[in-house]
């Protein structure tokens, strides 16, 4: 019988399960010793020093606002609050850089800190002010970038009405406000923070560039889904990808011992390329400036400029059924 002023339990909280009669006690000194033999693990094999991780990671959740904060602070009166007016459109970017920069010097300064032992906190509380110092004089180049991309999107797609349009509703670019910011913190040495972020990207759009690969401007991604571009891929002016297009390693080296080197592996794409939906261009090869490569072609070898790939015209075979113009009976 409940005691008096408690209330009957909700359906939905007598049928959720309960932690009664489970030892948590147990169960978290099992998950302690199962840590614990990983870090010996880890260290044994000089994978990583051996206070890598005592100090917490840069947070997913935390990363994710911030970036969604400097997009506002990038572009006010479109991914800003709905009441934003011109009047107050520098006091809320003002805001929103004084807010957005030191969160992501905290996540900076964890990846710094987890990589080095525990005395240098100093150094790593340094090298963070100093990343986001030169992120923030790098802002008005990352809009100058982006401006472009919405251009060339505009430029380059029918269906487009407008450039915010673009701006507000295209995969593609939501990807490439995160990889713009990404590719800038992974240059000044902070591949975790700059990793995570473009892995957000990738949740949300199905675009997958990773933080290092290098992209020029009036770069456009139509549609995007299942698009993958790889670490060391440079990707030259005003070039455009159709969806599901991978630049991607044909093969990794190996050291003596048989560890992968982080070697070029991806392709060069020059200026003016235009690669169609399903191609895979594969190594560390070069697509000419000007090239054109048709759908679901399999490229694993350079091409001069002002090419033309495609596959060989393929057989279609439709058959049809031969009582289907028959009268009903």
């Amino acid at each position: 019988m409940p005691s008096p002023g408690s209330r009957p339990a909700t359906s939905e909280e007598a049928a959720a399960p309960s932690a009664s009669g489970i030892d948590l006690a147990d169960i978290a000194a099992a998950l302690r010793q199962r840590r614990a033999a990983w870090r010996a693990t880890r260290e044994r094999e000089h994978l990583r020093d051996p206070a890598y991780g005592a100090h917490g990671f840069p947070a997913r959740h935390a990363l994710g606002r911030i970036v969604d904060t400097l997009a506002a602070a990038l572009f006010p009166m479109r991914l800003g609050p709905p009441e934003l007016t011109l009047a107050n459109e520098d006091a809320f970017v003002e805001a929103s850089l004084g807010s957005a920069l030191p969160a992501l010097a905290a996540q900076l300064r964890m990846e710094l800190a987890a990589l080095g032992p525990a005395e240098a906190a100093t150094a790593a509380d340094a090298g963070a002010t100093r990343m986001v110092r030169k992120l923030a004089a790098r802002l008005p180049d990352i809009r100058r970038l982006l401006d472009s991309d919405v251009e060339a999107a505009f430029a380059g797609d029918p269906a487009a009405r407008s450039v915010d349009e673009v701006l507000l509703c295209y995969p593609s670019f939501t990807a490439l406000i995160h990889h713009r910011i990404a590719h800038e913190i992974y240059k000044l040495g902070a591949p975790l923070v700059a990793r995570i972020i473009a892995e957000i990207a990738h949740s949300h759009t199905g675009i997958d560039i990773h933080p290092g690969a290098t992209i020029g401007e009036s770069f456009f991604i139509d549609h995007g889904t299942g698009v993958v571009i790889g670490q060391t891929a440079i990707i030259g002016r005003r070039v455009r990808l159709y969806q599901a297009v991978t630049l991607g390693a044909r093969s990794f080296t190996v050291d003596e011992d048989g560890h992968l080197l982080n070697t070029p592996r991806h392709p060069i794409i020059e200026d003016d390329v235009t690669i169609y939906a399903g191609a895979t261009v594969l190594g560390r090869i070069t697509i000419g400036a000007g090239s054109v490569i048709g759908g679901n072609v399999w490229l694993t070898r350079s091409v001069p400029p002002r090419s033309q790939v495609r596959q060989s015209k393929p057989s279609v075979i439709i058959e049809t059924d031969p009582l289907a113009d028959w009268p009903d009976l």
